[in-house]
Parts: C-alpha cells; structure tokens; sequence
C-alpha cells in the first residue's frame, strides 16, 4: 500500500491526500480538478511552507501549499529565468561557440550581449527568436539535476561557462543544482519550469549592439510589459561596466576571489573614488550652465538620494556655489485635503499630497530675490504653518532638493526649464553572479531598506518586506516614468556593497518566522547572499553613502 501524506492549499484552504512523491504539478491537477484555484494563468511554481519551489518537486511530508501564477513576482521571476535558459540554448544551438549575458534590466525586459563573432544584425535576432519558438513548441522537459560541486565545476569548465565556475569554486557548497534542456546545460539559481511548453509569451528584438529580452507584464500576462525608451538608463549601466572593467571585476565569483585574497581595501578605495568623480562630474555640468537656480534630486527607496544630496552640495561649493536645501515635505497640503488612495487611505506618495501652487510661488518669488517665509509641515496636528524661516537667494545660490517627485514635470510647472538641473539617482546593481543570472536592482535596495529600517524605524525585516509591495507600486507610478527626465543620472551601488551589506542584513532576515508569509521573501534573500563573501564595514570610508544604512556616516541626516 502506498503511503499518503496531507497537503493544505492556500488557494481554497482545503487539504488533501496525495501518494508520497507526488509532484507540485500533479498535485495540482489533483486539486484543480475538484475546483478552480482561481488562477489567472497557469501556475508557475508554488511556495511550499513559504518557500519557492518549482513544479517539479516531490512532497514526502506533509506541507502546506500556495500555487503562484504569473502575476506574482515570484512566478515572473521563474517565468524569465526559464526564458533565459530558452535564450542560451538557443544561441547555442545556432552559435556553438558563442556566448550569452544577460546583462542588463531595462525597457521592461533584459538586455542580452551576445558575443557570436560578429555585430547582432536583424537576422540573428530572427533566427534566434525563431529557435527559441521551435524549442517552445517542442515542449520539451527541463530537468533538474544535482551533483558533488566538483563535477559541476568540471562540467562547466569544459563548457567554457567561465563565470560559472569562478561562481562554484568560491560558494564552498558540497552538492550543485543545475538544469538541462535537450542536452544544454546550464547553472541558474532559482526554480525553473517543468516544460518548455508553459512558455506561452516573449518578445526578443534588436537593442543597441545585443538583444533585448522582453517579457510578460505583471499586471497583464496576456501581453508583454510596455517598451520603453530607457536610453540614459542604458548609458549609466555601460557606463559602470567601463568601472567594472577597471576594477577586473563583472561578477560575484571575480568579488568572491578578491575578497578572499586580501585585495578589498584597494576594490572600495577605487569604487569611493569613482563614485565621488561622478558626483564632481555632475556639480562642474551644473556650474557650467549658466542660469541654474534649482538642483532637484528625485530616485526610489534607499536609492540613496539623501548623501546624494550632501555629497553634491559640497561639490557644488568648491565650484563657487552656495547649496540651500529646502525639504519638499514641508509642502504638503493640510491632511483633510490630501488625496486619498483606491482604499481610502490618506495618498501621501501622490504629488497631488502637496501644495503645487505655494511651492512654484515662492520659487518664482525667490529667483526675482524677494524674500519668502518657507512653510513647515507639523506632522502631529496635519496642518501647514509658517516656520518662521525667511529666505532671500543671492546671486550664486542654488536651491538642492530632494525628494521622490523631483523629476516630475508637474512639481515646476511654472518655473522656466533652464533654470532647472535634474539627477536621477538610484542603485543599479551592474554586477552579475554570473553570466546567466543577473541581480535585481531591486534586491540591492531592499537590502540597504530592511537595514535602514531597523536600525533608524525600530522597524523588523519582516515588517520592512510586508511594506515593499506598496513601497514600489509608488514608484512604478510617481518615479519610473519621469527618470528619463534627468540632465544627470548618478548610480549609487558600489562593487562592493553586497559583501558588506550581507553581514548586517543575514542575522534580519532569519528572524523572520517561517510560519509568516514574508518569510519566503526572507529566504530567497538568504539564499542569494549566500553566494556573497562577507567583508568587514570597518573598511568603508565615513563620507561613503553606504553609511546612510551602515551607520556611522560623518554625515549628519
């Protein structure tokens, strides 16, 4: 007699008993059967006592369930990372002794450098797309192997995959978990599809000198995400690879070896000092316009704007200009006329929470150097005051603020454009732990946030991922959309951070209970920084904005 074990959905709240080894796939169709779970597509993998595991995987115990389509982040992300896999069997299949990277996340999808032997031309991305259709239809299985670590790196140094290998000799791990589709071969580091079949949307077109991967929306996976135009995003990635390629360092393997072999000091040296060039860089454009009046500074959460903000204003000074900082949250409007959200709560993200008339007043007021008496926002009682505080511009002072609607147009409606001068700061993570498997921007600010908040809000990691959701539903609409706005773009994530960053964030993260739904979140951010050497923030410099999150910063925020 086969022995059966219980397993409870999520989706219906019902349980179940299935055969030992029983797959998530067949479990499924099992409970889909007897009734709809209510999917908007078909599912992509599940959390399993809120974990991420694909289709795949076999129950021996009894677990709890949730079957995830592709409107979670979780399904998009094993959704695209089998279209990775897709992509670079592919290449292979049509280019040998060609090479993939994906590289970088932008246009709502995933720059691809191929390196074929020749410039991508239209044809390729032809054929290639064409490839990748005819592997799909195939619906061919992809098979999740494991073996001893060694005989994976000895698999993919015969393979070629460098990056892979200088990845697996550096995680210290015994045993290795990779895929294979129709022979290829390849290393990814999260749950993959059952079936080549499930791939049911994609986009692959020419982009600059490579490829560009498009994926479904989130909000809509019956289409592709919206092509936009990200050309200054695009150009301060190229421009990090450039840093990169200073540094000899691409991927988490190359950090790992440095890390390892005492080289730190000289790698966060050469960052700071690349990263502070940058900034002096934006303040000598700035000075060299003649005319500006207003430096707005406007990037996503933890991005990093607030030393941005600092680390610019002295630049500013040493070129003869005198920063006044206003702070865009003394405009908001009394809280019974702030906009509310679609759950009827107060919208304090909308640009509409503040006082648009009274800001681009006393700014045309203050540029004609008349004098006005700033506003102060009194949290506890939600009312606008005066503060009392009078301000007369002189003739080479330059008003810096900050603040997530800085890019907006709508914010200075009334103030000539060349008295403006934008910067879009945020943390754009260039370094890949591979090859193959890039790492979201995202993640790196979560991280940087999940520390901040704890150490400065008293706030959990657990409480700090329950909110993250929200954080960046914000972003998509009052951020995103204007960043190609800026006349500067500056990109706050260091090399290095990551190294760092684990050694304050790991002890945060496993104090979320698995029994919470954020813990999913919790272990997928574990897992990664496991691939990450640890490194001592004792090296990081105090002016270094890491310090807005570290701590320790000689900055005063």
């Amino acid at each position: 007699m086969i022995k059966q074990v219980v397993i409870r959905c999520k989706n219906n709240g019902k349980t179940l008993k299935v055969d030992v080894g029983s797959t998530l796939q067949e479990i499924y169709d099992m409970l889909n059967a007897e009734e709809s779970l209510g999917l908007v597509t078909a599912p992509v993998c599940a959390k399993v006592n809120n974990k991420t595991e694909g289709l795949h995987f076999r129950v021996y115990n009894a677990k709890t369930v949730e079957f995830m389509d592709l409107t979670s982040s979780t399904g998009s992300r094993v959704y695209t990372r089998t279209l990775f896999l897709v992509l670079c069997k592919a290449v292979h299949d049509l280019y040998p002794e060609g090479s993939v990277k994906i590289d970088i996340p932008v246009s709502n999808g995933y720059y691809c450098d191929l390196e074929i032997g020749h410039v991508v031309t239209p044809d390729d991305a032809s054929a290639i797309r064409e490839r990748m259709r005819e592997i799909i239809d195939a619906g061919l299985p992809i098979n999740r192997r494991e073996c001893l670590t060694e005989e994976a790196i000895d698999m993919f140094e015969k393979l070629g995959a460098h990056s892979k290998v200088e990845l697996l000799r550096t995680i210290g791990k015994i045993y290795t978990i990779y895929y294979e589709l129709d022979g290829y071969k390849d290393y990814y580091y999260g749950s993959m599809l059952t079936n080549t079949k499930e791939l049911t949307l994609f986009g692959l077109e020419p982009y600059y000198d490579g490829l560009l991967l498009r994926i479904p929306s989130v909000s809509n996976p019956s289409k592709l995400g919206e092509f936009v135009r990200q050309d200054k995003m695009f150009d301060i990635f190229r421009e990090h690879h450039q840093w990169q390629n200073i540094l000899g360092i691409g991927t988490i393997g190359a950090l790992n070896q440095e890390i390892v072999s005492g080289n730190s000091a000289e790698l966060i040296n050469l960052s700071e000092a690349l990263q502070e060039k940058k900034i002096s860089r934006i303040a000598d454009e700035i000075a060299s316009r003649k005319g500006i009046k207003l430096v707005l500074i406007a990037g996503p959460s933890s991005s990093g704007k607030t030393t941005t903000c600092k680390r610019l204003s002295i630049q500013l000074l040493t070129n003869g200009i005198r920063p006044i900082g206003i702070s865009l949250d003394d405009y908001f409007v009394d809280r019974e006329k702030t906009p509310r959200d679609e759950k009827g709560d107060y919208d304090y993200e909308s640009i509409h929470a503040l006082n648009l008339d009274l800001f681009n007043e006393q700014l045309e007021a203050l540029f004609k150097g008349e004098e006005v008496e700033l506003p102060r926002y009194d949290f506890p009682t939600g009312t606008s005051v005066l503060s009392g505080k009078k301000l007369r511009m002189q003739a080479n002072d330059v008003l810096v603020i900050e603040g997530i609607h800085a890019l907006n147009p709508e914010l200075t409606a009334s103030i000539p454009q060349d008295k403006i001068f934008r910067v879009y700061a945020s943390a754009l993570t260039t370094v890949l732990l591979d090859h193959h498997n890039y790492i979201p921007t995202t993640d790196n600010r979560l991280l940087r946030r999940i520390i901040r908040d704890y150490k400065y809000r008293g706030c959990s990691a657990q409480e700090t991922i329950r909110r993250w959701p929200s954080v960046r539903a914000g972003e998509n609409k009052w951020i995103f959309p204007y960043q190609e706005n800026a006349d500067a773009m500056f990109n706050t994530a260091m090399l290095f951070e990551l190294a760092v960053i684990k050694t304050q964030a790991e002890p945060l993260l496993e104090q979320v209970p698995e029994s919470a739904a954020e813990y999913n979140e919790a272990y997928r951010l574990l897992k990664f920084l496991k691939y990450i050497k640890p490194l001592s923030e004792s090296q990081i410099p105090p002016a270094s904005l890491l310090r807005e999150f570290l701590g320790g910063s000689s900055f005063v925020y």
